[in-house]
């Protein structure tokens, strides 16, 4: 892997973990939301729909029978075909950064718990291949040095694994709030794409924007799904984090996207539904508002088709999936 800025400390390689792109989509959420559900969607009545509305919630394990290790980390790669990986830090060091490049390159860092040791989950978004991961300790201010690497090669059982399972930035579990939630919503409906305009719906009219919470938040901020349905206000991250939970408590494979459209931050949830494909940016935050797209154009519009009227002239570049 290449790095623009390495530093060199007792003979030990130094790198400057900057989540600058993080605090960004923290800090540069909206003034408003506000909703856009089409007529005739959001507004189901009473009876039980067509659909099953159980919540799949799939849970991730580390049974320790493929794993990489040594003094530092531990890095259990055992359900890599399920689309995660866990890792726990065992060192000692107060501040720690994990690194995950993907067979795209895309260069993915988090935060590790480095108060005790736990297992914490990890998605493997960028497909199949191989994937480089890293870990590094804090020496010094921003400059971190290299501690443990290791190689996987990952084969998923299907593409949608990733965007099923909880992870560190959507952590749910069926006794979750949202999840509950998200069962009471998908009760009337018929469908995946009903189903998504109940929870956006639910989410937007609902959950108020926390703009003191927007001044203080730090890069290493990870959304608790609980404490914002509990508190109904939330950041943008809180927003899609818990929308990402309760579609994917559904059995709706979803992607938590962030990006940009030219210089402007966006995130975006894009959805699978069956017979229509990957809807990509079907719920979107341009840094002002939330909108979800027309569930009617997205069930009427060819895959190929609709990816053109969302990149039309807005220039959209995907940074992170979560």
């Amino acid at each position: 892997m290449k790095y623009k800025h390495l530093y060199i400390f007792k003979n030990r390689i130094l790198l400057p973990i900057v989540a600058g792109a993080l605090l960004i989509s923290l800090a540069a959420c909206g003034k408003y939301h506000k909703s856009t559900v089409p007529e005739g969607y959001g507004n189901m009545g009473d009876e039980k729909g067509a659909r099953d509305n159980s919540p799949v919630c799939l849970v991730p394990t580390h049974p320790g029978t493929a794993t990489k290790e040594n003094e530092f980390a531990v890095v259990d790669f055992s359900n890599s075909s399920e689309g995660y990986i866990t890792v726990r830090y065992i060192g000692s060091s107060p501040k720690v950064k994990l690194q995950i490049t993907g067979p795209n390159e895309v260069v993915y860092t988090y935060n590790l718990n480095s108060e005790e040791p736990t297992d914490e989950v990890f998605p493997l978004q960028s497909g199949d291949g191989d994937y480089i991961v890293n870990v590094f300790e804090n020496v010094m201010e921003k400059k971190y040095t290299m501690v443990f690497s290791t190689q996987i090669s990952v084969s998923l059982s299907n593409e949608f694994m990733p965007f099923l399972y909880p992870n560190q930035f959507v952590t749910f579990t069926e006794d979750s709030l949202g999840v509950q939630k998200a069962k009471e919503l998908a009760y009337p409906c018929d469908n995946d794409l009903e189903v998504i305009s109940q929870v956006y719906n639910y989410v937007i009219e609902n959950i108020s924007y926390d703009h003191d919470k927007a001044k203080v938040v730090e890069s290493s901020y990870l959304p608790d799904i609980d404490q914002v349905f509990t508190d109904k206000k939330g950041i943008c991250m809180d927003y899609a984090a818990l929308m990402t939970a309760m579609l994917r408590s559904q059995n709706i494979p979803t992607k938590m996207e962030i990006g940009y459209a030219g210089t402007t931050y966006h995130a975006w949830l894009s959805a699978y539904v069956s017979d229509i494909g990957w809807i990509n940016g079907m719920i979107e935050f341009d840094g002002v508002d939330w909108s979800l797209m027309d569930p009617t154009l997205a069930s009427t519009t060819k895959k190929s088709e609709l990816r053109s009227f969302l990149d039309e002239g807005d220039n959209y570049s995907v940074k992170f999936i979560y």
